[in-house]
């Protein structure tokens, strides 16, 4: 019997101190419009096919299949396609880790990884299958294949990574929505369309605004919309379905059953004890 052994060295592992926040992968279309935005994570872009440009910081580089673009936190950046041949790739956004590519002054790279594709094309679809099926321990298995993509970009190139003891604050996408919903509370809005304003995944941006403000999105723009309307039933003789309209709701139903669940009374009832002067008149306050 001939039998070949190979004992493994532990080191101290990171992964706790990094982890994925998300993965997508995109297409252009006729109907994209990127503009240039920042993120408090790392991004690594890895294109499939297609041509394009990448605008990092001022400047526009050519992207072609096979280019991994590395995007360190609070980069301002955007993507441009070629209308000919569009620019398809996956998208990591990793929290908690900065990549040092050697010059102490470059916060983002490009290189191409034609050599290794197969293998960072296999991984990088296992990691989407992973995160689209959301079995159990889909958590664990995405960072474990993060982790390994992780190792093979170091030993590829000349790229090192630097672990943040105190992950960075992810506030910043979350005080960019409270102020488009203070602003724009009257338009039609959904989770999706956040995201794209925001530019991150919409279950990401659900959580951390829930852990930022203690309340969801949407939660809040109905609760915005709410202190609005109680100022035009206690000033103003709109109906509930002009109120409702003008404050964005779907329908005057769903404005009194958000309204009810807010302050515990119909509208109705609210503007007649506004009238009868059981409550104070609502004040108009500025928006922000």
């Amino acid at each position: 019997m001939s039998t070949e052994r190979f004992d493994i060295r532990h080191a101290p592992a990171p992964r706790e101190s990094f982890r994925l926040l998300y993965i997508s992968k995109s297409k252009f279309g006729g109907d994209w419009n990127s503009s240039a935005h920042t993120h408090s994570c790392t991004e690594l872009f890895y294109c499939l096919s297609g041509e394009g440009q990448f605008y990092l910081s001022g400047q526009l580089y050519p992207v072609k299949p096979d280019d991994m673009i590395i995007v360190n936190p609070q980069v301002e950046h955007t993507e441009l396609s070629l209308n000919a041949s569009p620019l398809e790739y996956i998208v990591l956004g990793v929290a908690g880790i900065e990549i040092l590519f050697g010059k102490s002054d470059s916060s983002y790279a490009i290189f191409n990884c034609r050599e290794n594709r197969e293998r960072m094309v296999t991984l990088l679809h296992m990691l989407l299958a992973e995160a689209d099926r959301s079995l159990d321990g889909c958590e664990t298995v995405c960072q474990d294949l993060l982790e390994v993509l992780l190792i093979w970009l170091v030993r590829c190139t000349t790229l090192s990574l630097q672990v943040e003891e105190t992950p960075r604050s992810d506030s910043r996408e979350c005080v960019e929505i409270k102020r488009y919903l203070d602003s724009n509370y009257r338009e039609d809005i959904s989770l999706d369309i956040l995201a794209e304003i925001a530019h991150i995944n919409k279950y990401y941006l659900a959580h951390t605004f829930q852990k930022e403000y203690g309340i969801s999105p949407i939660t809040y723009l109905n609760r915005r919309r709410i202190e609005e309307s109680k100022y035009m039933l206690g000033n103003t003789g709109y109906s509930l379905a002009q109120i409702s309209e003008l404050m964005g709701f779907s329908s005057p139903s769903y404005f009194s059953q958000c309204f009810r669940k807010a302050e515990g009374l119909t509208p109705n009832e609210y503007r007649r004890q506004v009238r009868q002067g059981q409550r104070p008149a609502p004040s108009k306050r500025h928006e922000v």
